[in-house]
């Protein structure tokens, strides 16, 4: 794969380009994904269906701090883009330092409130019955690797704002790798149970954050630091703040669904319906990983060019990103509506299970070739550091439409409202974000 300097950004065919930040990011999200989906199949059929359930109640609680370190890094690694667009390295050292502080100081504090409250925290996020005692396993041992994962995901996005797609994609790699080798010893060989599935995780962390630190360290980053980089300065920490809420917030609303989703869930179908959601939910995490992938290579090309004011490459790296997305979104749906039902056999045995999710599946993936659009549209938004339109459209599918919508269909159609929510979010969600990217394309970028 062809190294690619952070100058290349401003040059490169976008067709090209394009292809060389997203392959990288795609097959990293690929893997990760990979790794949660095996590791769900693993426990679904080593430990058994409800520790599918327990780790779902879990996920966004861990996956909520670490999101700090990768708001905390998208947030900054707009401002290093823009930047390295300008040629301000100073700038760019600067914001790479504040982010290692502020990742530290805040997922340190997070875990440390989150052990201490872990019994409440557990059965707010739908922990209960069966569910609760696997549930507190997993969640004690996987919170000790979490502030790992938050420099992981913070330390990622700046890899990829430099322009180094290819390493990015590796740190990717190695905790996925890792996880399954590990599981494979913990849960199998040494049946360790939910124990072993926690420590995998974990361990896979620590594995991720040693190559992260190894590549700042080493001639392939341009960023080389020193202790004068990590005083915070309150108007870089402002900044950062300002665009990595967006991520936050995003991440804040996912995981103040999962409370809603398990607590409805159970309420209305039990320890069968929030297993359903868990299997939907790693689908969503695995199928989506080539849009997902195409929307972060589109970042820092987009940052760059608007940094470097060169709007007619903004403009033609919206269009394409979002016609590759379409139509990688659009195979994605086509795979999920033939075949849910064999999806879900690889996930267990249980008949229950097996009978309800392929419905529901088919439900939460309904509007699937649209979705790009407001993937796309909303990240363009916090590429060029305008955090409010960023902000409004990265929590207008969930937050706006989603969350109401699960509160207010099951009480005319019960279950079966729960997951018509997600198509018409989908849908009400793009309709906007494309009326505000297409009058932001013709008011500043036209010219």
């Amino acid at each position: 794969m062809a190294k690619i300097s952070a100058q290349d950004l401003g040059s490169q065919p976008i067709n090209k380009l394009l292809i060389k930040q997203a392959v990288p990011a795609s097959i990293g999200i690929l893997v990760m994904s990979l790794n949660i989906l095996v590791d769900t199949i693993f426990v679904g059929n080593w430990i058994g269906s409800t520790a599918i359930a327990a780790i779902n109640v879990v996920l966004p609680v861990s996956f909520f701090i670490a999101a700090l370190g990768m708001s905390i890094g998208i947030g900054g690694s707009s401002i290093i883009s823009r930047a390295l667009g300008a040629n301000d390295s100073k700038k760019a050292l600067k914001t790479f330092g504040n982010q290692i502080t502020l990742t530290l100081l805040l997922t340190i504090s997070l875990v440390i409130l989150g052990l201490a409250y872990k019994d409440s925290i557990i059965l707010s996020f739908g922990g209960k019955g069966g569910i609760f005692e696997p549930a507190k396993i997993y969640y004690t041992i996987v919170l000790y690797g979490v502030p790992f994962l938050a420099l992981c995901m913070m330390g990622n996005t700046v890899i990829r704002a430099e322009g180094k797609p290819k390493f990015a994609m590796y740190a990717m790699l190695i905790p996925s790798v890792s996880n399954l080798l590990l599981d494979y010893i913990f849960i199998n060989v040494l049946d360790f149970g939910m124990e072993g599935a926690a420590w995998a995780t974990s361990i896979s962390y620590v594995f991720c954050f040693a190559y992260i630190f190894w590549f700042f360290l080493s001639k392939h980053s341009e960023l080389k630091i020193n202790f004068v980089h990590f005083g915070l300065s309150h108007p870089i920490v402002s900044e950062i703040g300002s665009l990595g809420f967006v991520t936050l917030a995003r991440q804040a609303v996912v995981s103040i669904t999962y409370l809603f989703m398990n607590n409805i869930l159970y309420d209305l179908g039990g320890e069968t319906s929030v297993t359903s959601y868990a299997i939907v939910g790693r689908m969503l995490m695995f199928a989506m990983f080539p849009v997902l992938g195409l929307t972060q290579g589109f970042l820092p090309i987009a940052g760059f060019n608007y940094g470097a004011q060169n709007y007619s490459r903004v403009r033609e790296t919206i269009k394409t990103a979002i016609k590759y997305a379409m139509l990688l979104a659009t195979l994605v749906f086509v795979l999920l509506m033939v075949f849910p039902e064999s999806i879900t056999r690889m996930f267990t045995t249980d008949l229950e299970v097996i009978k309800q999710t392929p419905g529901d599946m088919r439900w939460v993936f309904a509007a699937t070739p649209i979705i790009a659009i407001q993937l796309i549209g909303a990240a363009y938004f916090q590429a060029i550091g305008k955090a409010i339109p960023a902000l409004f459209l990265t929590l207008l599918r969930q937050g706006l439409f989603f969350i109401p919508l699960i509160l207010i269909l099951p009480k005319y159609y019960g279950e079966l409202g729960v997951w018509m929510s997600f198509p018409i979010s989908d849908v009400l969600s793009t309709m906007v974000t494309a009326y505000f990217l297409n009058r932001e394309i013709r008011k500043n970028l036209s010219q």
